[in-house]
């Protein structure tokens, strides 16, 4: 006899969890049902965009806080006491509450906590004269996965529910003690190994562009948040993709530092403790609306990273200058960028072959300042590194997630059910085994960057990669697959970051053309072409979804990809505004 699942341990703790949750959204922040998209979502709705929603309930003094700043105009508006840091807060506050009610992006509110905050820091300024820290009133959001003293770090697991963290993460610590306010925690997936950022305890987050795409994961919550305007910065984590993906999806920058640059402690365990350091490590890092967004977040935290961190070492951090200023590795001072398509495993898809090719040609034609766009062939290493990165990442056999899984009956989330996996542990041996087969490859990759000359010296030849983020475009709910474009460079600790380019017109769809023939690659490329294939999949699911490319620098030159980043950015966005001029 099967038992009702709505008995199972884990549904009344989702109810409570989600009443609390709404109690924290004050009345009068609540929007009218009328405003509310359609669920489920389908083709027929269209993709109900809700970006812009927000600004139907705020005053014009909230939308021009929440729109109009940067990060330094804002610390800049606030130390000069133009906004007092509860303005500031609350209007960031009642985007957020909005945001939450349109695409549920929030696990915990943290309203009433950032108020109070606020009305501290503005009295300290007025009492002291000077601002509390170089970020003195910044809104920002965290992860769930983030301890904060006194709430939940529930990852979406009813296991962890009412368990409030006793302490702060050192990162949570180091944000406030530089000024931030924290508006709220987010949602991730079941598992945070999906890239669909749904689970029991919360739901699912939708993307507010197209609430048929998925809004990325594992960081879904946060980077639906920043893109709402409901945050200015979010803290986010990645191991697979978890930052870049979510920033992909929802048209934001991503960057994924380097390991042992930014304080990771103090967040919920997902395997035994000190697992990760035997495996692959897992890093935090922010999700923004601008390059110089990330510069300026990156250049107040990374120096202070060892005071916080165990895990970190010492760094320093320069604010970006003039792009006529950054001299690349080519013979005239040229910044020379490879750009590395198919990874081997999977077909790109029109659109990613298109925004490949456009990328390549605004660099090698701009105005602005030389490159040498150079095509790489596609590195073995890079190919075979989705393979071994998966393996590392499963090392501990799942022992745990299953535990707090199965202990309080939860489902597995779609995405995960064909995914999730338990086993035991490996051993000393076959671990040591995946390492060395880890280090043959990052071996193999030191031949893109760097050559021999004729005097046995090594000589740069290459400043950056452009490659995609995926094989596909944002892909329907659920519909996400090969990760091995983002997971790849975690394997290789390289710091990678993620740059919108433009969204996907109906000319990228090519309505009626077939995926040119080709011999299937992989498995997942075999999923990869189910996502083009119009007897499976709507094409016009991807209109207006963001299309991006991936932007990676070597080990270490975390600050140097910032820089890489903003001039390609600025390349980028002279020729988008060259085309409308056109138009």
């Amino acid at each position: 006899m099967t038992s009702n699942p709505d008995s199972a341990p884990w549904v009344p703790i989702a109810a409570q969890k989600q009443r609390d949750r709404a109690s924290r959204i004050p009345q009068k922040w609540q929007i009218p049902s009328s405003t509310l998209p359609k669920d489920p979502p389908t083709i027929s709705d269209g993709p109900q965009n809700v970006l812009n929603v927000p600004r139907q309930f705020l005053t014009h003094s909230e939308i021009e806080i929440t729109e109009a700043y940067t990060v330094e105009s804002l610390l800049a508006a606030i130390s000069s006491k133009r906004l007092s840091s509860v303005d500031v807060a609350e209007a960031f506050s009642h985007r957020a509450a909005i945001a939450q009610q349109l695409t549920n992006c929030l696990t915990e509110p943290l309203f009433e906590s950032a108020l109070s905050r606020a009305k501290f820091l503005d009295g300290y300024l007025e009492k002291n004269g000077t601002t509390f820290g170089p970020f003195h009133g910044l809104p920002i959001s965290v992860k769930d996965t983030f301890n904060i003293k006194g709430v939940d770090t529930s990852i979406g697991l009813a296991y962890l529910c009412n368990k409030p963290a006793t302490s702060n993460a050192p990162l949570v610590d180091l944000l406030l003690s530089l000024g931030c306010v924290i508006i709220a925690k987010t949602n991730i997936p079941q598992t945070l190994a999906s890239l669909d950022s749904v689970n029991n305890i919360f739901g699912r987050t939708m993307n507010p562009i197209n609430r048929l795409c998925t809004a990325g994961g594992s960081s879904g919550g946060e980077a639906v948040l920043v893109a709402m305007k409901g945050s200015l910065v979010g803290i986010a984590t990645d191991i697979g993709g978890s930052i870049r993906v979510p920033a992909m999806c929802n048209g934001l920058y991503g960057f994924k530092p380097s390991n042992n640059r930014i304080p990771y402690g103090g967040q919920a365990l997902t395997n035994a403790e000190g697992t990760s350091r035997t495996s692959v490590q897992a890093v935090a890092g922010p999700i923004a609306r601008s390059v110089r967004d990330i510069d300026v977040f990156m250049s107040e935290v990374i120096p202070r990273a060892t005071a916080w961190g165990e895990d970190c070492m010492p760094c320093p951090w320069s604010l970006s200058p003039p792009s006529t200023q950054i001299k690349g590795s080519g013979p005239n001072g040229e910044l020379v960028i490879g750009i590395l398509r198919s990874d081997g495993n999977c077909t790109l898809l029109p659109p990613i072959t298109r925004i490949l090719n456009e990328v390549s040609v605004s660099l090698s034609e701009s105005s602005s300042r030389q490159f040498i766009v150079n095509e790489l062939l596609t590195p073995y290493a890079w190919t075979k590194s989705q393979s071994v990165m998966s393996k590392l990442m499963g090392v501990e056999g799942g022992q745990l997630m299953s535990k707090m899984i199965t202990d309080f009956k939860e489902p597995i989330v779609p995405w995960m059910q064909t995914r999730f996996r338990t086993g035991k542990a490996q051993t000393l041996e076959r671990v040591a085994e995946l390492q060395a087969q880890r280090s043959a490859l990052e071996r193999e990759m030191l031949s893109l960057w760097s050559k021999v000359d004729e005097f046995g010296r090594q000589q740069q030849v290459l400043d950056a990669i452009i490659c995609p983020l995926a094989p596909h475009p944002v892909p329907p709910i659920e519909g996400y697959n090969a990760v091995g474009m983002t997971s790849s460079f975690v394997l290789f600790d390289y710091p990678t970051a993620t740059v919108p380019v433009r969204n996907v017109v109906e000319d990228d769809l090519e309505l009626g053309r077939p995926l040119a023939a080709g011999n299937v690659l992989s498995s997942w490329d075999e999923k990869c072409r189910e996502l083009w294939n119009e007897h499976v999949t709507d094409r016009r699911v991807y209109l207006g979804t963001p299309l991006s490319v991936q932007v990676v620098t070597q080990r270490g030159r975390d600050e140097w990809l910032c820089r890489v980043m903003g001039v390609v950015d600025e390349v980028l966005k002279s020729q988008i505004e060259r085309v409308k001029a056109k138009l």
